[in-house]
């Protein structure tokens, strides 16, 4: 990867079993779905060679931390590449500018279609949750919401000029997601919208009651809710092309449905012997 000029600064194994975390410098967005697609054959081609394999399944291990895939935002001058989202003056204490905020604006107005695209399997669901089966926190986004550097916001701020969308995982398509969320983010643009004040405290900790009243929605739940809500998204539609949309939405209700009509070792475990 450094010879390739990723700019590789931080390897380090993360919480799950055998999970590692890899950051490299950024740059435009489609040469990073291509270096994210050849990052997956590169990790699958070295650990075949040790007798193992890589996996990108968000959830592999229920007790154990998922994997995700977090996308790191920002929009740079084509002249002059300054961040435009940078703002030292940023009444809010963030760092972002006025631009930043009405594009994450844009990123929360379709946050449930751009998860169905984000995490794209219904494996994908099962990683964003606040618990589990985990004695302690996942720190997987569950809410609706942004933030300061705050792990329990779906968008949080990890740097100045930076915006972060957590709930996006490894088995997603880079090429789609990016293209989603950018469009995503300039309709927040052109449309002005603004996020309101960020959410600088542990979302998990708040009650339901809490949560209505500061108006934070919960992420889709399942993969079948997602796809819904992306199929109900007018932008989507917009951004795929109406045969693509279509196409891609049959695709992933049929994979939902058979994960619906599957039998699994759960239930067995659980039905099979209830009235014996």
């Amino acid at each position: 990867m450094q010879e390739l000029g990723w700019g590789v600064y931080s390897f380090d194994h993360e919480d799950g079993t055998g999970q590692v975390e890899i950051d490299f410098d950024f740059c435009e967005a489609g040469e990073m779905a291509d270096r994210f697609v050849l990052l997956r054959s590169m990790a699958n081609a070295i650990a075949r060679k040790h007798g193992a394999y890589a996996t990108w399944m968000p959830k592999p291990m229920a007790e154990r931390t998922g994997s995700g895939a977090h996308l790191n935002v920002s929009l740079h001058a084509y002249e002059t590449e300054a961040n435009v989202f940078k703002d030292a003056a940023d009444a809010r204490g963030l760092g972002l500018s006025q631009t930043a905020y009405h594009f994450c604006a844009g990123l929360l107005a379709h946050l449930p279609a751009l998860t169905a695209v984000a995490c794209p399997t219904v494996n994908s669901y099962k990683r964003l949750v606040k618990q589990g089966s985990m004695s302690g926190f996942t720190w997987a986004p569950v809410f609706a919401c942004y933030g300061d550097n705050n792990r329990t916001n779906a968008i949080r701020v990890p740097a100045p000029g930076r915006l972060e969308i957590r709930a996006a995982d490894p088995s997603y398509n880079p090429y789609l997601v990016a293209a989603f969320a950018l469009t995503a983010g300039l309709d927040g643009i052109a449309k002005k919208l603004d996020p309101g004040d960020p959410f600088t405290e542990n979302m998990y900790l708040k009650s339901q009651a809490e949560l209505d009243a500061l108006g934070v929605t919960s992420l889709p739940r399942t993969l079948g809710d997602a796809v819904e809500a992306f199929a109900a998204d007018d932008l989507a539609r917009e951004c795929f092309g109406p045969k693509m949309h279509d196409a891609w939405v049959a695709f992933k209700r049929d994979e939902w449905l058979g994960y619906l009509n599957h039998v699994s070792d759960w239930e067995k475990d659980r039905y099979l012997h209830m009235f014996v």
